[in-house]
């Protein structure tokens, strides 16, 4: 198994629709000890026990990504539970669909706050653990709204922040490389989760799918697959890059 042994912390992981939980189910079936990472009101606990049939040892953390604090702690339960953090997939984001005149200061922060500074404190928390064992690998959740300027559901601010996310991210790369740790974007295309549920129609669908050269929505197994690739030693030289998981969306 590709990660036996190791052991994962994916935020934003508890929805089960979502690309968080794909990964996590797919990085247990291949190994891991998974660490699910969520708010109180998206029960992370029940969602790692979903994992329980795949192997034992998951946990379920309540933390707020867009506290150091609350990241700090979930990082020291996990060590203190699971011995050791090998995998962070920061997945933790939300989006709002509204255009440049429109986004207040307080919906430029919100949107900020989730995907780009609670990227930076959840890597805050696991690096000092990860340059300890000389180890790891980062996989941050950008867009390709962040490449192509804009995309279907998420406003300026959501690419501004995910756009963010691959500087951050390539800017870490460079500064951790000597310790062993790779640190790696994935730019998902328009993938079927919660967040597109009963806002596209079937006609918008097959209309989006048509422009796509794989002529196809994404699926959250998509994404995690390229998860499972980045954080396995399959990846040993690869930091630094974004993956692109789009179908052919943006081909650039």
């Amino acid at each position: 198994m590709l990660l036996n042994d190791k052991v994962a912390v994916i935020t934003g992981g508890a929805g089960i629709n979502g690309l968080g939980f794909a990964t996590a189910r797919l990085m247990a079936a291949q190994g891991a000890k998974v660490a699910i990472l969520d708010l109180a009101r998206a029960e992370p606990a029940a969602a790692a026990a979903r994992l329980g049939n795949l192997s034992e040892g998951h946990l379920g953390v309540v933390a707020d990504v867009t506290d150091k604090a609350s990241c700090d702690a979930a990082a020291a339960q996990v060590l203190k539970a699971l011995g050791r953090i090998d995998i962070l997939v920061n997945n933790a984001g939300i989006t709002q669909p509204v255009k440049t005149l429109e986004i207040t200061g307080a919906d430029y922060d919100r949107i900020l706050d989730v995907s780009l500074r609670g990227t930076l404190h959840m890597s805050q928390a696991v690096l000092p653990a990860m340059r300890q064992n000389k180890s790891g690998s980062i996989i941050c959740i950008s867009s390709v709204s962040a490449q192509r300027g804009g995309g279907i559901f998420g406003g300026p601010h959501y690419s501004a922040a995910k756009a963010g996310v691959l500087g951050l991210a390539r800017a870490m790369a460079r500064e951790f490389g000597i310790d062993g740790i790779r640190i790696n974007c994935i730019a998902p295309g328009l993938i079927e989760t919660d967040i597109t549920q009963g806002k596209l129609t079937p006609e918008r669908k097959l209309q989006i799918a048509s422009d796509i050269p794989l002529a196809r929505l994404g699926r959250a197994d998509d994404v995690a697959g390229a998860c499972l690739f980045l954080a396995s030693d399959l990846a040993a030289y690869c930091t630094g890059i974004t993956l692109d998981v789009n179908g052919g969306m943006l081909i650039h």
